[in-house]
């Protein structure tokens, strides 16, 4: 799904600018209201059980100890990097408003780490009161009494990353801005509009109401949209054998590459899953769909897609070929789907070939 931007300041006699970005949620959200009916505009976004699960995971049924993390937002856009999930531990927010505050923090550079964070941790300001987004800094000094177009003027250079001037410090002085504000204010070199944090935590609320209440439409929706990076040679097996393949890749640290940093992401909340007591079924050359989780009988059959080395074009085949009934041979699979030879070695590792004679012809001696 795209997102297109409008960006207006770049709006000159008959130039438009256009920042069209790819966006996962209104994925996930097409998916999500599929399988369960309810429609995205039908979920509020302040149920008390979707607050309470950003602190704590045993909203989920689990213990923080269980799951290896405290909270319970694991693969919650905006809330399940380790990031965030260190904002939200720090911050403990509790209402709508402070997780506007975290999405401002989060997207800001140099807003949070070295700044904000030192201000909520030590007691000087709370969460709603430090500097999250670019509005804040308008706001706070025009209802302290400071000039509409100084106030602006003094947003504008902090939110780019150009400081705070001699002539904004001194107005800033005159209406008696606190000392850690201004100093905020200095450290700050980008800062994410308030609107936009409002729409992300929305999105994010709308999204964890399901992984809360309905756990199977989430956890399969969110494995669909992330097939690529999804592997189930490293997912299935149980939680054991899953958490033995994040520390195999937490040990990497460093020299972990991309691939293995995304694959680790989703291990993550496949362990969660698990404990959760949900299971991950295997590959099944009948059941499974060519690049779709499913839900069956209260467990998630992995698409062909999952198995490494089987790609998009050769999953659909595959699904196409089922159609066809049982298969009698890898002979007649290769024919009946089109798929390789390096895809039928894919499947074959991955125990999805198992039973099958290699040709249909018999052999008497």
């Amino acid at each position: 799904v795209v997102t297109t931007h409008f960006d207006f300041h770049s709006l000159h006699d008959t130039i438009l600018k256009l920042d069209e970005l790819g966006h996962v949620v209104p994925t996930l959200y097409k998916h999500l209201e599929d399988i369960t009916g309810i429609k995205i505009k039908d979920v509020p976004t302040s149920d008390p059980q979707v607050i309470k699960m950003c602190t704590s995971a045993e909203v989920l049924g689990v213990t923080p100890e269980e799951i290896y993390c405290q909270t319970g937002s694991l693969g919650i856009p905006e809330m399940g990097t380790g990031f965030t999930i260190q904002m939200l531990i720090d911050a403990k927010p509790t209402k709508f408003s402070d997780f506007l505050q975290i999405s401002g923090l989060s997207h800001g550079t140099d807003v949070w780490l070295g700044n904000a964070q030192e201000l909520v941790l030590s007691g000087t300001a709370t969460l709603s009161q430090v500097i999250c987004t670019r509005d804040d800094i308008m706001n706070y000094l025009i209802l302290r009494g400071g000039d509409p177009s100084m106030s602006f003027k003094t947003m504008e250079s902090v939110r780019k990353g150009r400081g705070v001037t001699e002539e904004m410090e001194a107005a800033m002085r005159s209406i008696n801005t606190p000392e850690w504000f201004i100093d905020s204010c200095k450290k700050i070199k980008y800062m994410f509009p308030r609107a936009h944090a409002a729409a992300y935590v929305m999105m994010a609320f709308r999204v964890a109401y399901y992984k809360v209440h309905m756990p199977l439409a989430f956890y399969s929706v969110y494995y669909t949209v992330r097939a690529d990076a999804f592997d189930i040679a490293q997912a299935e097996g149980g939680a054991q054998k899953v958490l033995a393949n994040i520390n195999a890749i937490k040990k990497k640290g460093n020299d972990a590459d991309k691939k293995e940093e995304d694959l680790l992401t989703i291990l993550e909340v496949v362990f969660e899953m698990n404990k959760r007591g949900i299971e991950l079924l295997p590959v099944d050359l009948y059941k499974s769909k060519a690049s779709q989780f499913i839900i069956e009988d209260g467990k998630i059959r992995p698409p062909f897609s999952s198995v490494a080395g089987v790609g998009a074009n050769a999953a659909i085949g595959i699904a196409e070929g089922a159609k066809g009934g049982e298969y009698t041979s890898i002979e007649n699979f290769q024919a009946r789907t089109g798929a390789n030879s390096a895809v039928i070695k894919a499947l074959a590792e991955a125990g999805c070939l198992n039973g099958l004679p290699e040709t249909d012809q018999l052999c008497l001696f």
